[in-house]
Parts: C-alpha cells; structure tokens; sequence
C-alpha cells in the first residue's frame, strides 16, 4: 500500500509526544502523557519493557535508577545488579528483577535534573502499557479526537534471553485493546530489525524501523551482520525495510547532519528517498532547550520544525508536543469548516 493508505490522527505531520510531555514532567508517566495530549499530540509514546512476572511497563531503559527513587529505598538494595545489556557493562536496578507490584511502590523522578524541573519528583508511579491505554481511550473520548499510542520494544533481543519475550505479549494487549488493524491508531517502533520483522508475522498495526545516527542494530551485531543504521539509509535497504515496516523513525541527523561544530548542514535525500520507498518518516528528537538545538536556530526551537516539517516529514517525536503542535497548526491550518476539524482519523 502507498503512504497514503495509512490512517492517521491529523491532517498534518503528527506531533508524538515523546515519552510524554517528557520537558514537562518526569517521562513515562500518567501525569507526562496526559500533558502531552492536552497540549495537542497526536500520539503518545511509551518504550517497553517487561517486570518480572511478565507484564509491560513504560521506561525509557529497564535500568531504572535514573528515573525513579529505587536506589532510594533501603528494601531493594540488594537489587543492585550489574548486567550486560546490548552489548554495554551497566549496573543498576532493572523492571525484570522487580514484579509490577514491586515496581508499583516505586516514584519517578526527572531524568535530567540539570535542565528541567524536579517539583513532580515523587509523586508519580510506574504506569502499565494497560494503564497508558486507558488514558489514550479516555482522553480520546473527553478531547474529541483519536489519541493513538507508539510503543517501542526496548531491548527485545535482550528480554527474549532472559524469557520475557516483548512481542507477543504486547501484541496481546493491543489485540485485546483494539488495535490490530493497519488504520488502528497505533504504531509498533524498534530499533532492532528481527523483532519488527517478527511483529510483522503476528499484526497488522503499522510498524517502523527506527535508525539511530550512529552504531547498529544489536540483532545485526548478535548475528555477525555489518551493516550499519547508516547503511539502512540507501534506496535499496529502504526498499528493503518497506518489506516488512510501514515508515523509519531515523535521528534527525540522518535528515539534517551537522558538523563538528554543531552547525546545520545541508539535508538528506532520506525523506524522498523513504516516501519513494512507500515509507512513512517520523523523525526524533525534538527538544525546545538551548543545549540540545543547533546554533543556526539561535536559540527559537520553531525554527527547527519549520524546517524539518519543510522538507516534507509526516511526524516527529518530541519531548514538548505543545511546541510542535503550535508551530504544526501555524503551517498546516485549519478552518471551523473544514469538514476534517476534529474527525480524529484522517489521512496523513
């Protein structure tokens, strides 16, 4: 099918709220999805992992001590673990060592305390992907418009080792939540290829390559394969990509690469490249902090979207959706008759 086969929440490019409204709140929660709905994303993204007794939870890593106060909390000191993930030596506390009951005792807390607020630490729990469910249906009912849902597999290689294999039970859950048709307000992302081409055997919901700006898939370095995200950019490995996902989720430097200095640089053909592929774009990530922009925007992130949704991108993730949105119904408006306004699935 063509791009413009899929069904979408927007009649624009859709705002993803990245973790949430994760500039806003500590990420992977209730509190960040809900803000991010509030301030007009289309989507909201949850990265999956599994606790111990098999059930889906939202955290960006299953190491978790960046992102709440276990390391705080004297019962699960002997917790502490080091582990090899990916490939990487990391120690901490991680969602598989903990049942969600465990878990559910626990309070996020802002992963980057040096650039954003911390007043929300403590008050929020490790929400299930059932959890983040609800709210998207909900939420979807009270603002009059369709809030899909984005969950990525984390790790999968490494939790179908352990025996806590992501795919089927997050496909269970989908199944069971609605969401199993390609027009389903969903999508299934990963930057791992065997998993996706794995999903694409068990659902129908749309499913996207994401390519990092640097490394490998882990599955291509487990089997010995040398390709790298780089590599996944070409004509042919997008075609090939399209045999079994519906669009990539590539960093934006594969879209916009900078320079030593950080300085913009001229675009890609990745996005014509992609949408001549029959492959939808979603691109991340976009961050309205001065640390995280190029100089050339001179510190306004609108510039950075206005740029990017020019070159034709169809989505983007974002950490503050309320940004994105307003720069998106500033270029993509519409009108009180527009008889789209506010349907909820519309083509992108």
């Amino acid at each position: 099918m063509s791009i413009s086969d899929f069904v979408s929440t927007a009649p624009r490019p859709l705002i993803i709220g990245h973790r949430g409204a994760s500039g806003l709140r500590p990420e992977h929660t209730l509190a960040a999805y809900e803000l991010a709905i509030d301030q007009g994303a289309d989507y909201i993204e949850p990265d999956i992992v599994s606790t111990k007794d098999g059930v889906l939870v939202a955290r960006h890593e299953n190491e978790i001590s960046g992102t709440t106060d276990v390391a705080d909390r004297p019962e699960f000191a002997d917790r502490k673990t080091t582990k090899i993930i990916d490939g990487e030596e990391i120690t901490g506390w991680f969602t598989e060592d903990f049942t969600l009951a465990e878990l559910k005792t626990l309070r996020a807390k802002e992963r980057l305390p040096e650039l954003r607020s911390t007043e929300y630490d403590g008050l929020y729990e490790v929400p299930t992907l059932q959890e983040i469910i609800d709210l998207a249906q909900r939420k979807s009912a009270e603002v009059g418009r369709t809030i899909g849902i984005y969950p990525e597999t984390k790790h999968p290689t490494y939790f179908d080792s352990i025996g806590l294999s992501l795919e089927e039970p997050l496909v269970e859950i989908l199944d069971a939540n609605g969401y199993s048709d390609r027009d389903d307000p969903v999508f299934i992302q990963s930057f791992e290829t065997a998993n996706l081409k794995q999903l694409d055997e068990l659902t129908n919901v749309p499913l996207i390559q994401l390519l990092g700006d640097s490394g490998q898939p882990y599955d291509f370095t487990v089997s010995g394969d040398p390709r790298t995200y780089l590599d996944l950019t070409t004509p042919d490995e997008l075609t090939n990509i399209a045999t079994y996902a519906d669009g990539i989720g590539p960093s934006k430097r594969l879209i916009v690469p900078v320079d030593e200095a950080g300085r913009l640089q001229s675009p890609t053909s990745l996005i014509n490249d992609a949408h001549a592929a029959g492959l939808l774009v979603h691109a991340y990530t976009f961050r309205d902090e001065d640390v995280f922009l190029a100089p050339d925007y001179q510190g306004n992130p609108e510039l950075e979207y206005e740029q990017f949704f020019s070159l034709g991108l169809d989505g983007l993730f974002t950490d503050f959706p309320g940004t994105g949105f307003e720069v998106a119904q500033r270029l993509y408006p519409l009108t009180a008759a527009d008889p789209l306004l506010g349907v909820g699935l519309l083509s992108a």
